[in-house]
């Protein structure tokens, strides 16, 4: 008879347990156990750039008549090459006022960039990395792939050849802000 209480018991907790998941993928937008597309994200359409607590605007149109750099990457999500054209990510620091140079170096060793998209996904990378005077990889705002726009990727995308796979390439891109790592 104990048995069979705790067996009921038992069945009882799993049905509920089953019922719980199934309302939180419901909740969540899985089906039938597949997800459901996430709506695009919002194209972006500037890029604000925050050095020192101070935030630079550039509109897709100012960096498109800036000079402009091509890099050739393999992206591993698309298993395809690809080129990318638009500014080195150094070159639009300084323009917002951090300028490379021996006054700036202690600073830029210990300084990193949260660079962020429209869908708030958002990546780091030490502010070394990015800029051309202290390491081999590019990393730029894309304005165009291809030849031709980004597509679905929005107006702007950051993009490094210094990455094996496009994690911390972000597409839709809208933020990048240069913080202290102490």
């Amino acid at each position: 008879m104990v048995r069979r209480v705790v067996l009921t018991c038992v069945v009882a907790v799993c049905v509920a347990a089953f019922g719980a998941v199934a309302q939180a993928q419901a909740a969540s937008g899985a089906m039938n156990g597949m997800a459901m597309a996430k709506p695009p994200a919002v194209p972006s359409t500037s890029l604000t750039l925050t050095v020192d607590g101070k935030a630079t605007v550039f509109s897709t149109a100012e960096l498109k008549a800036m000079p402009q750099k091509t890099v050739k990457v393999h992206n591993a999500h698309t298993n395809a090459d690809e080129s990318y054209s638009g500014v080195p990510l150094g070159d639009l620091l300084a323009k917002a006022g951090f300028v490379a140079d021996k006054t700036t170096q202690q600073k830029m060793l210990r300084s990193y960039l949260r660079v962020e998209g429209t869908d708030k996904y958002w990546v780091v990378y030490s502010a070394t990395e990015v800029e051309g005077s202290d390491h081999d990889g590019d990393v730029i705002v894309a304005t165009s792939m291809n030849g031709g726009g980004l597509g679905a990727d929005g107006e702007l995308k950051l993009v490094s050849t210094g990455d094996k796979k496009p994690q911390r390439w972000v597409r839709n891109l809208a933020a990048i802000t240069l913080k202290p790592a102490e």
